[in-house]
């Protein structure tokens, strides 16, 4: 059987939407607008968050 993967949590700072782009107001020489990228600074462009690991983990029994 195959083994499935729990989704991970949507990022709660960009709601799944990572990567937008934002146009600058200017026009290229051929008449396109110049736009920039922006990335969620929380997830780094991934949509979601991680799970957070252990500060301390336990060493020996």
């Amino acid at each position: 059987m195959p083994q499935h993967t729990p989704p991970r949590p949507i990022c709660a700072n960009c709601d799944g939407f990572p990567t937008v782009t934002i146009t600058t107001g200017t026009r290229t020489p051929d008449g396109q607008r110049k736009t920039i990228t922006a990335h969620c600074p929380a997830c780094l462009g991934t949509g979601h968050t991680t799970t957070t690991t252990r500060a301390h983990t336990r060493i020996g029994a």
